[in-house]
């Protein structure tokens, strides 16, 4: 018995069709005109710290950390530098570092080594996130081969797609609900299809994907506006406003982002259901058209309990600070539900989740006459 399936031409033409794709999207240049960002930013290693600025007020630190660092990359490799950690009281922005730590500096063109300080930024984790990267991708070849090749093939393209066409069109001004809706759109399909192939397999799970997008698109739209959610709960949307865009519309990029950020486990549900029921019909090639919806739906019965459940941990574990700080208040009930922030989190959370709920009867009418 084979461990990995023999690539098949299918393989060979939707790998070479997505590795073309990608290359395109990478030269593809939409971004808007982006502030000015003189210098260099290297990798720099440090070298001793002085302390001698930096107060503490309880549990925050304030003032400066003088460096003394060595630049491991580009044209100054090898320089020695004074450089300034600016500690803003702001834990969840300054870095306190010591001795033979990699950060990453900035550095002005114009930089002497012997009377020019240069910026600390952050700590410098490139490498570190490379190596992951590349731990993820060499499990997945080893457990998956050519399937998982084209998964991870997959996943850089949409990382491609999501940071070239995506962001750009939305700082563009274009509506974000559509972008979004017409990026998922397209990812499902290069997904489903280049997992499943152009089979009748891949077609149900697309159009039961793309119909649970859509309806939770529509119910997004509708219940942010009677929420009355603004949008404004995103990180960083006020200094994204000040930078100059200030005509987007926060509450449509909210929207967006919610069946965005659904799409994956809407695709999952919606190709396994498509799959079980094509192995079904593989079995039982005579089985009427309303028994094969019928199984369609208690497959995905079986599947949305835990979906729905994978989709409340997903978005509420980004919030268990907040749900703690209500812990310690003694918030009410009623002042817990009417929060601004935990309103964007329930729309989040059960319009994600009607999306899973619907895509499972709906793919599995649609796979009744796709695959009969």
């Amino acid at each position: 018995m084979r461990y990995f399936p023999v690539p098949t031409r299918h393989d060979f033409v939707s790998i070479a069709v997505i590795l073309a794709a990608c290359v395109a999207i990478n030269y593809v240049n939409l971004s808007p005109k982006s502030i000015s960002q003189d210098g260099d930013k290297e990798k720099a290693v440090v070298l001793s710290v002085d302390d001698s600025s930096v107060e503490q007020i309880g549990l925050l630190t304030q003032g400066t950390q003088n460096l003394r660092v060595r630049v491991l990359s580009g044209k100054w490799k090898g320089t020695e530098f004074d450089a300034a950690n600016l500690l803003r009281a702001q834990m969840e922005l300054d870095k306190i570092f010591k001795p033979g730590d990699k950060i990453l500096v900035g550095i002005y063109p114009d930089a002497d080594p012997k009377t020019s300080t240069i910026t600390a930024l952050h700590y410098y984790r490139a490498d570190w996130t490379f190596f992951l990267f590349f731990l993820f991708a060499a499990l997945l070849l080893v457990f998956g081969g050519i399937t998982g090749f084209t998964a991870l093939l997959s996943f850089v393209f949409s990382c491609l797609v999501v940071w070239k066409l995506l962001l750009p069109l939305c700082l563009r001004g274009v509506n974000p609900m559509l972008v979004a809706l017409v990026t998922v759109t397209i990812l499902s399909a290069v997904i489903i299809f280049l997992i499943a192939g152009f089979t009748k397999k891949g077609v149900t799970a697309f159009l039961g994907a793309f119909t649970g997008v859509l309806a939770s698109c529509l119910l997004a739209w509708l219940f942010t506006d009677l929420f009355h959610i603004n949008g404004a709960s995103m990180p960083y949307c006020q200094a994204l406003l000040y930078s100059g865009y200030d005509h987007l519309n926060l509450a449509h990029i909210f929207i967006g982002g919610i069946f965005l950020g659904s799409s994956g486990a809407v695709m999952d549900l919606g190709m396994d259901i498509a799959a079980g029921m094509s192995e079904i019909v593989k079995q039982k090639p005579d089985i009427s058209r309303s028994e094969l919806i019928l199984s369609g739906i208690h497959i995905g019965q079986s599947v949305v309990g835990t979906m729905t459940t994978t989709l409340l941990l997903a978005y509420s574990g980004g919030y268990l600070t907040l749900m703690m700080m209500f812990v310690v208040q003694g918030t009410q009930p009623i002042d817990f539900i009417n929060n601004p922030l935990v309103a964007c989190e329930v729309v989040k959370t059960i319009i994600g989740s009607f999306g899973l709920v619907l895509v499972a009867p709906l793919t599995a009418v649609l796979g009744g006459w796709t695959l009969k």
